[in-house]
């Protein structure tokens, strides 16, 4: 297998195009052609790591954050991330991230998570508007099928658990063939009138080019006819942290107790009475302190996640209870979901990898 074979699995669950703009996500360093026996997961790419894959024969390192989150202007070896570079160059390894599109995928960070902490019913806490465009293009009546099959094949009309989901209306075009002009249909110099079907197909945006493609390689029209609109739908597939509940109600006290238990954190920080009654849980891997409202919004007795400034702890109001469990300990888990993932997709394909996990601690932060 290839790195470019892996990273197509990747980004079938995680696609590039849903990460945060200002991310930096993908082929970190390393080539795409580069074969691949052996993959280390990490959360982040650190000397340590660096030498547990080059110890243990790995090819590629997939991590989630990435290593060069602001592009570098330099390379410098008395620097952390130039030495960094040259250690991955000298060990012929590949680096690949998965960050804010691991983050709003679905069966992600956050879902991850809510599973450690072993909640039932889990769904999306937020859903992201955005990602979505409408395509519509008229086509001849007889190609109307054959056209919508090449833009399905491509990802257009996929809603849910349905694909090719299209809207067809019947109408008139016209056209007038000019000097120069090879018409499929029509006369030069003389109008023509033709019935044709108004199809509309919903893409997601990063799949805009590629259906445009098919849909004109489909399209019996030497000039094909369509339009691009953006939408402001919410993604029923793509979005931020996760919503879920206990098997049964217990305290808060106790509920986080069983945090620090599951995600191995030596200490939370929350606000909130401990005898308070947890039942519905909500929570966003990393830094998540923005989906607060939403998950008031979603009427949850508690939320969970990482980076909490002072004045985001005074803003919950006892609206719910609200806790701060880490960055690192909140997104730990899922090392696992990658590597089972990727495993699982392998086997699909027929094709041969060692998928393991780092055992090296990356975690920046001490408590005592």
């Amino acid at each position: 297998m290839l790195t470019r074979d892996i990273f197509r699995l990747l980004e079938s669950w995680a696609p590039t195009g849903i990460a945060w703009d200002r991310d930096n996500v993908g082929l970190q360093i390393g080539s795409p052609d580069q074969p691949v026996r052996k993959t280390l997961v990490a959360l982040d790419v650190t000397e340590g790591v660096i030498r547990e894959a080059i110890r243990k024969r790995t090819d590629l390192v997939i991590s989630h954050h990435p290593l060069y989150f602001h592009k570098p202007r330099t390379i410098r070896l008395d620097q952390r991330l130039g030495r960094l570079t040259a250690q991955i160059i000298e060990g012929k390894l590949s680096v690949y991230s998965l960050h804010t599109n691991l983050d709003y995928a679905h069966n992600g960070v956050s879902v991850a998570l809510a599973e450690a902490l072993e909640l039932n019913d889990i769904g999306p806490l937020h859903s992201l508007p955005g990602h979505y465009q409408k395509v519509v293009v008229f086509v001849p009546v007889d190609f109307a099928d054959s056209v919508m099959s090449a833009m399905s094949n491509e990802g257009a009309g996929a809603i849910g658990q349905y694909d090719e989901c299209s809207f067809q209306i019947h109408g008139t075009g016209t056209f007038r063939p000019l000097q120069g002009a090879k018409p499929f249909i029509g006369t030069m110099g003389k109008r023509e009138r033709v019935d044709e079907i108004r199809l509309e197909m919903i893409v997601p945006r990063w799949k805009t080019e590629s259906v445009l493609t098919a849909m004109r390689k489909a399209h019996p029209y030497e000039e094909v006819a369509f339009d691009i609109y953006d939408l402001s739908n919410q993604s029923p597939q793509f979005g931020a942290g996760a919503i879920g509940t206990l098997r049964r109600s217990i305290s808060l006290g106790k509920f986080l107790s069983g945090v620090k238990a599951s995600l191995d954190a030596r200490a939370v920080r929350y606000c909130g009475k401990l005898e308070r009654k947890v039942s519905t849980v909500a929570v966003c891997g990393g830094s998540g302190g923005e989906y607060l409202e939403a998950a008031i919004g979603q009427k949850a007795d508690v939320f969970l996640t990482a980076d909490l400034r002072y004045h985001t702890f005074q803003e919950c109001d006892d609206r719910l209870a609200l806790v701060d469990a880490g960055h690192y300990e909140t997104e730990l888990p899922v090392l696992r979901k990658i590597a089972s993932y990727l495993l699982a997709q392998a086997e699909v394909i027929r094709s041969k990898i060692q998928v393991i996990i780092s055992q090296e601690k990356t975690n920046f932060i001490h408590t005592i």
